[in-house]
Order: C-alpha cells, then structure tokens, then sequence
C-alpha cells in the first residue's frame, strides 16, 4: 500500500510540475511590450539617451506597464528618461517584432515621433547616463543600442514600418 501512495503522489507532483511548467511558459513566452520614442524639440533636434547597461546612445522608450496604454507609457518614458514633457504624439513610425531585436528579451516595440519642451535632465539615473539632442546630420551613427539605427533610418526616410 505505501509503494501505491508513494506512485501515487509522484504522479501527481508530476502533473502539477507539467501545469507549473505550461503556465509559466504562457506567461514567459510571450513577447513583453515596450515603446521606442523620437522627441523632437522646438527646434527640429532629435534627442538620444545614452543607457547605462551597454553604454550606446538610443532612443527613449521602455516597457508597458500592468493597466498602462501606449500614450500613457510614452508620456511616463519620456519624462522619466529625459526630463522632457511630451506636448504632442505625431505619427506612428512603426512596430518591431523580430525575436532578436532586443538582447534581452523577445519585445515587441511601438515606435512613434512625438514633439516635446522643457528641459532635458536624466531622471533615471539607474538607467540613463547622458540626454543629448541631435541634429539630423549628427547622429552617433553605428552606436545606437539594440535595433534603433534602423528605427531612426526608417523615421528619417518617412517609412511606415511593421516588421
């Protein structure tokens, strides 16, 4: 009797390990979602922030909080990154979804062009290390983080993008 409660019980820890397994890759193996913004100040300038984890300049942006719309995570990134108050969302540049786009994680990320004012400051500091506006033909080409060479190319070139 004990050896068929023994089974028994391994039978059912087993199965529980499987439902463990499944919901955690349902939860996990899903791509996260992120925004990638383009500040333009008043002047046409372009802003970057340069991150702290890898050293490269990028494009402010980060990931969608629980309950959190696109507006309401670009207007919070934005602040957060730059210091920079976002006084209008213009056009949708597009949604990147390649697997391999972020070295960290499968992100889906929404890229949009936004008009901003006020002040760049770095607020994160945790992540950010430097806010620089650029104008259109100073970029630090070839040392942009993650995929944002290619976002910035195709804002540059008026392209709407889902890849």
């Amino acid at each position: 009797m004990g050896m068929f409660m023994n089974s028994s019980l391994v039978l059912s820890m087993r199965r529980n390990w499987q439902f463990v397994q499944t919901v955690l890759g349902i939860i996990f193996r899903h791509p996260i979602v992120g925004t990638s913004i383009i500040p333009i100040l008043p002047d046409g300038r372009i802003v970057l922030v340069k991150r702290q984890d890898n050293g490269k300049w990028a494009l402010p942006g980060g990931m969608v909080d629980w309950g959190e719309d696109i507006p309401t995570t670009v207007k919070r990134e934005l602040l957060e990154e730059t210091g920079l108050e976002l006084r209008k969302i213009g056009r949708l540049v597009g949604v990147y979804s390649a697997a391999d786009r972020d070295p960290r994680i499968h992100s889906i990320c929404i890229l949009v062009e936004v008009e901003v004012q006020g002040i760049m400051e770095v607020k994160d500091m945790l992540e950010i290390m430097a806010v620089e506006a650029f104008d259109l033909s100073s970029f630090p080409k070839g040392n942009l983080s993650h995929d944002h060479e290619i976002q910035l190319q195709d804002y540059l070139d008026g392209k709407t993008i889902l890849a």
